[in-house]
This record gives C-alpha cells, structure tokens and sequence, in this order.
C-alpha cells in the first residue's frame, strides 16, 4: 500500500517514468506521507550535482543542479507559484483572486514570484555549493523532503477552497497523518544535524503560515497552494540550512561506520 502510494505521489510530482493508475493515485490522496517519502527519491536525484562539489567551480554545480530540478520535477508546482503570485497583487475578496487563479494569463505578479524563487533557488545552490560535498547533498535532500513535508502538512492542517485537487488530498485527512508524515521525513532531518533538520522543519512551519494567509485571502488552500508550498519551501530550507552552517558549524560522523551517530562540531 505505501509503495504504490509512493508511486501515485512520484507520478504526480515528478517526471518520473513511474507510470500512472488509479489504484496509485488514490493510494496517494489517502497518504500525506508519501510526499515526503517521494521527496526521499526526488532529493537523491536533484543532489548529485552537489557530489561535484569541489572538483567542479560552484556556480557550474549551481547550474547543474536548476537543471535538474527542472528535469525531474517539471513545471507543475511553479505553475502554482505563478498563479499565487498573481493571486497576491489582486484586491479584491477571495473569489476574485481565485478568479485570477484560473486565469491563464501571465501577470506581473506571478512573474515577481517566479523570478524572485528562482533567483533565490540559484543563489541558495550556489551557497551550498560551498559546503563539504556530502553536507551539501544532506542538505539539499533534506530541502526536498522538507518541501514535500509541506505539501503533506497542508493536506492535514489544510481547509480546501474549492472543489480540486486541494480538496482531493486534504478530506480525510488529519493530525494523525501529519505525524506519520513527520515521522518518516525523521531520517532526512538527522543526517546533519541541525543543519538538516532546520531545513526539514521549515516545510510544515512554511505550511502553517500558508494556509493561514490562503485562508484569509483564497477562501482556504487550492492545488496552487500545494506547488507554491514546494517551491517556496525548497528556496526558503537551502537558505536557512546554510546559514546555520555559516553561523553555528557543522556536524559530523562519529566514525566512517556509524553514520547514524553524530557529534556537534562548532568551528
């Protein structure tokens, strides 16, 4: 059941040739874990760049490492980012910006959203492009799984707007698949302690405060929100694990045998 819950989840936020059934998507629907999970798989591939660290210059693993994001990924969730930027610049009550959700129009709202992420994105790769090759590839799956953990706290704290997507995840949904959703993001928090984990806990904080604007501004959250969830979380969790390594050190293995135990290194 969570295997095929994974499969539904990497069919529908990556680019995946996982392959696409309805026994897999509701599996998903049904299990907010499976973004985090699936965030396991997508943040192995968008971190191989960051094995170059060192041997390539960094902005060239910066590059490499956008191109893959787009390549695994797609163009699904930025869509979502789009559309809640142009939802931010409209006054008007929340039917109105959800209007301006549906509109295929490109405004300038969402093309300052866009453009500020992905300016951040690269920004933020080009930092962690300066890290230890292995607490750079850490770091950026734990951003991933940090992203998707977002997603799944919204399908569990989330009031949907409207009929769609949001609503398909977020119904039957509550605290008790958030804590399994926190719990199998676990892993990814304590490879690099704290460095991953502020990047893994920025996903379900980010989430919270989402909801709370979409629901005062969009009537409660839609799919878009889900995408901008994860674009922004991504950008947001880079930046935060980068700057504890800056300001606090890193953390290490004990020994080359027991990755699992880590001791605190300040620098």
């Amino acid at each position: 059941m969570v295997l095929t819950a994974v499969r539904g989840a990497l069919g529908f936020l990556s680019r995946l040739p996982v392959g696409h059934s309805e026994r897999a998507w509701d599996a998903f629907v049904g299990t907010p874990a499976a973004f985090p999970l699936a965030g396991y798989v997508v943040g192995g591939l968008v971190a191989v760049p960051f094995l170059a660290v060192g041997l390539l210059p960094a902005p060239v693993v910066a590059a490499a490492y956008l191109g893959s994001v787009v390549l695994v990924t797609g163009i699904n969730h930025a869509d979502g980012l789009a559309d809640l930027g142009d939802a931010a610049v409209v006054h008007g009550d929340p039917a109105e910006r959800r209007d301006v959700m549906r509109d295929t129009t490109v405004g300038v709202g969402a093309v300052l959203a866009l453009g500020t992420v992905l300016l951040a994105l690269a920004l933020a790769a080009l930092a962690a492009a300066g890290l230890p090759p292995l607490v750079a590839v850490a770091l950026v799956l734990a951003a991933e799984v940090g992203a998707k953990l977002a997603m799944a706290t919204l399908a569990c704290v989330g009031r949907p707007s409207h009929d769609g997507f949001g609503s398909t995840v977020i119904d039957g949904n509550g605290p008790r698949q958030l804590f399994a959703s926190l719990t199998v993001a676990l892993p990814a928090a304590i490879v690099a302690v704290p460095v991953t984990a502020v990047a893994v806990l920025t996903g379900p904080l980010l989430a919270v405060a989402l909801s709370r604007w979409a629901d005062r501004r969009l009537g409660g959250v839609s799919g878009d929100i889900f995408g901008a969830a994860n674009e922004l979380t991504r950008a947001v969790a880079l930046h935060t694990g980068v700057a504890v390594w800056s300001l606090f050190g890193g953390v290490w293995p004990v020994s080359p045998g027991d990755m699992g135990v880590l001791a605190w290194t300040l620098w």
